[in-house]
């Protein structure tokens, strides 16, 4: 059987509802939040966590929905083009990034710490695997986006909540 088990019976809403309320739980939120806040301070970069339990039936290619969720909620409007979407799809245990023009850094390095999102969920360590996940792209984005310091003098143009779809 391919994929996803819930997929496949048609109850993975179900499946990305429950890792939803029971794994992200206001405290972890938080932590999220306060890790994104400080990542934000050493680069221009402007990184949006968007977690979504249920793909909408509309758009079940996750790479489709990463692109849409980015924008509607306006990752694409910051000053230097810097904006990142980590998007989430707990139903269907998928993993997108999507960045603006003025970030510039291989897919393959996407890829890489989708992979370890990947493998991390897998192992039940979704806080630990978010977290790192912030550091790698906290060490591109000094990479390619400097310090901050351009049109934008450091301002958080997005916001660092998580965004919960």
């Amino acid at each position: 059987m391919a994929g996803n088990k819930w997929e496949w019976i048609g109850l993975d809403g179900l499946d990305g509802w429950w890792l939803s309320r029971r794994v992200f739980s206001k405290a972890m939120l938080e932590r999220l939040t306060q890790k994104i806040h400080s990542s934000e301070q050493r680069h221009a970069g402007e990184l949006v966590l968007a977690i979504e339990h249920d793909t909408p039936g509309h758009s079940r290619d996750t790479a489709t929905r990463a692109l849409e969720v980015f924008g509607r909620l306006k990752v694409w409007d910051t000053p230097l083009r810097t904006g990142l979407l980590l998007y989430i799809s707990l139903n269907k245990h998928k993993f997108e990034i999507i960045a603006d023009r003025g970030i510039q850094v291989e897919a393959a390095k996407w890829e890489e710490i989708c992979s370890l999102l990947q493998s991390r969920f897998a192992a039940r360590e979704y806080e630990q695997g978010l977290l790192q996940a912030i550091e790698t792209i906290e060490e591109m984005l000094q990479n390619t986006c400097g310090s901050g310091a351009g049109p934008d003098d450091g301002q958080n143009h997005l916001p660092d909540a998580p965004v919960l779809l």
